[in-house]
């Protein structure tokens, strides 16, 4: 798992959410992130992973929100994933904007590549290239408001038939390393509706974490 944060003026991503969630801001900015990782053993509760079905890899570009309630999460602008039915099943169960795209991950020696390139729905050839060095762990004096509030979000919002939608995550605290962008190259920030971003990234690792996601409520 990489994340890849910006920091953004709230009111240039406050103009692409719905009228039920308002940013929550961090240190006076709000903050997007471009999430690239690999799906393992994926499944519903009572049925076992299938090998080829519930591997691959997904590509997020979300935000940080909360609505009139005070509960804060997770807005997806996207969400690519490596498989049509993964895809498909985002879409159809939990009515997330996933899109199904030619993905690969590559790990090997500290090194990790990521690429995509969005295939359907459009825009067709949306893409994001990253190659990442993963550093050593952070250390607990390391790990700060900032890493903490990008990281561990525990609610996904979505919008199901025109009602705002809130769904539990679990999953125990990321381990966080440090991680250097050695390359980059996307275009799912622009095709999400967001300018380009300006400035260096706060950039982390992880091996990752097992999770589980609700069902939605309101």
């Amino acid at each position: 798992m990489t994340f890849i944060h910006w920091r953004y003026r709230p009111e240039q991503v406050q103009a692409l959410l719905p009228a039920q969630l308002e940013v929550e801001p961090f240190d006076g900015a709000a903050w997007v992130g471009l999430t690239c990782f690999l799906m393992e053993d994926v499944r519903v509760p009572g049925v076992p992973a299938l090998p080829w079905v519930s591997t691959f890899p997904e590509t997020n570009l979300r935000t940080y929100v909360r609505d009139a309630r005070g509960r804060t999460g997770i807005w997806f602008f996207s969400l690519d994933a490596g498989r049509l039915t993964a895809a498909l099943g985002g879409r159809g169960g939990f009515w997330l904007p996933y899109h199904w795209s030619d993905m690969s991950v590559e790990a090997e020696n500290g090194h990790t590549r990521y690429r995509c390139r969005r295939r359907l729905p459009g825009p067709v050839g949306a893409r994001c290239d990253v190659d990442v060095e993963i550093g050593v762990p952070l250390v607990e004096r390391e790990r700060d408001e900032l890493a903490h509030f990008l990281t561990a979000r525990y609610r996904l919002f979505s919008l199901v038939a025109g009602r705002l939608a809130a769904a539990r995550v679990e999953h125990p605290p990321w381990p966080l390393h440090h991680a250097h962008l050695t390359g980059l190259d996307q275009s799912l920030v622009r095709a999400a509706g967001l300018p380009a971003p300006e400035g260096q990234p706060v950039v982390h690792a992880s091996p990752g974490v097992r999770t589980r996601v609700g069902m939605w409520c309101w």
